[in-house]
């Protein structure tokens, strides 16, 4: 059973926050007792927002985050951690086999041009020759990863079983149940991912600043020591190359509209 299903984008929880909060609640509740019920696998799509505005640089997954409780992004942040808490209740109170899945930014073909986050605002504005809007000064960072690597990612970690080699020290940082970093450690700032997509798509847009939203992460960069020792996971694609099939996606929409 794959859980993947909650509004992921800022401008979709801001609008939906009580929705977002059900779907992390009840309907992992009614997804892991599918699991229950047919002695599935069960693979929740948790994500680097449990972190919060994190006081570390890179994340692992033994830090318990810097969150708010209240804040606008907290419908989601919470949410994805009251999924993660009742994903570990199941696993040891009825044994369901869990494995939750931490996903950082992740890009690339099939996200929508009004998305609101940064990497498909930035290409659709840059095509449509608008001003390329960055947040705050565009010194936080963020590790974007192109969704095929993110995909084989997860696909490991519902795969994985303990005869795949594993050292005594990474037995140690294995958490119970398993929970994973999926992400690339390329961190950049806002500001650059906004420059080089405007190099890339040769645009003439301007850059311009707006107001940072509040409780925005200042950095965000996966710890992925964990995947590349347990499932021999590391990302692929290199960055210019997902932004260039970022791009020739997003111009087929831009024709066929």
């Amino acid at each position: 059973v794959y859980h993947f299903a909650s509004p992921a984008s800022p401008k979709d929880y801001y609008n939906h926050p009580i929705h977002t909060l059900k779907v992390g609640s009840i309907g992992t509740l009614n997804a892991l007792g599918i699991a229950k019920r047919h002695e599935s696998t069960f693979i929740l799509a948790s994500s680097s927002e449990v972190y919060g505005d994190p006081e570390i640089n890179p994340q692992n997954e033994n830090y318990l985050g810097n969150v708010s409780t209240t804040g606008p992004r907290s419908v989601y942040d919470e949410a994805k951690r009251f999924a993660e808490a009742l994903t570990s209740a199941y696993y040891h109170a009825h044994g369901v086999n869990v494995r939750i899945a931490r996903l950082f930014n992740t890009y690339g073909s099939r996200m929508r041009a009004n998305d609101g986050r940064a990497v498909p605002n930035f290409i659709s504005q840059a095509l449509n020759g608008d001003n390329i809007t960055v947040y705050g000064d565009g010194t936080q960072t963020r590790s974007s990863c192109y969704v095929d690597d993110t995909v084989e990612g997860i696909y490991k970690l519902a795969s994985y079983t303990n005869s795949l080699s594993t050292s005594s020290s990474t037995i140690e940082n294995i958490s119970d149940p398993i929970v994973m970093n999926i992400g690339n450690p390329l961190e950049m700032t806002v500001l650059d991912i906004a420059k080089s997509i405007k190099d890339i798509t040769d645009s003439k847009s301007e850059i311009v600043f707006k107001p940072l939203p509040t409780h925005d992460p200042k950095v965000r960069r996966p710890d992925i020591g964990l995947a590349q020792s347990l499932l021999e996971w590391h990302p692929k694609i290199d960055y210019v190359t997902g932004i260039k099939n970022t791009l020739e996606y997003f111009k087929t929409q831009l024709i066929e509209k």
